[in-house]
């Protein structure tokens, strides 16, 4: 078999992938920071101490966190539909599925953090009259978000590339962009050889940035 990756030009990039490109980023970004709003609620109600916000919680992530991604989105797309009474279309879906799942898993990485911070820190905003409202704002959650950035970064990094999933409901992605350009061109091996390799450069050059932030986060602590 003869490979011929001569067909990957910059007409094809900008004509087929770019866009999948884009849409693998843009579902990235909205899944990450919807993703950690609500993980961060989450996290501060299991830490309520309050069983009706404790257990509701509780039972969200760990449903969540023990379900594939792929039925996950396949269940929002299939069945949503169905209740709203109309199309809700692949990338809204995605976008939908994705900041619901992902906040099961940014809402255990905040719980770390916020549990990272020592309890004395928070008595001793107490002890200036400070409510528990003003020690999570202004004590524990910057600590926290310090702490677990690294970690939250390489959710993310895993994040993106779950993004791919999406093809199960046809949503027009970074992977299904090489996709159409290898059924244009009868060069399917090719272009999925490339995809792979565009996810392993992406992925591998931002752990390299995670990893040096790690550092310097060790290093102000």
């Amino acid at each position: 078999m003869n490979l011929d990756f001569a067909f990957l030009d910059w007409g094809v990039v900008s004509s087929f992938v770019a866009k999948g490109f884009f849409f693998s980023l843009q579902l990235t970004l909205i899944a990450m920071i919807g993703g950690t709003i609500i993980g961060t609620l989450l996290a501060l109600m299991r830490l309520s101490g309050r069983p009706w916000l404790v257990w509701p919680a509780a039972a969200y992530v760990n449903t969540l966190r023990s379900v594939p991604l792929v039925m996950v989105i396949l269940w929002f797309f299939l069945l949503i539909p169905m209740l709203i009474g109309r199309p809700m279309g692949a990338e809204l879906s995605a976008m939908i599925t994705f900041t619901v799942f992902e906040a099961a898993y940014y809402s255990e990485i905040m719980r770390a953090g916020i549990q990272s911070v020592p309890r004395g820190q928070v008595f001793a905003g107490y002890a200036v009259g400070m409510t528990y409202r003003q020690c999570m704002q202004l004590i524990v959650l910057p600590q926290a978000f310090r702490n677990m950035l690294p970690v939250l970064l390489t959710q993310t990094i895993i994040l993106f590339q779950d993004t791919s999933l999406v093809y199960a409901i046809g949503a027009y992605d970074l992977l299904k962009g090489f996709e159409v350009a290898g059924k244009n061109f009868n060069r399917p091996v090719e272009t999925y050889l490339t995809a792979a390799v565009v996810y392993f450069v992406i992925c591998f050059s931002l752990s390299m940035t995670v990893r040096r932030l790690q550092k310097k986060i060790q290093i102000i602590r």
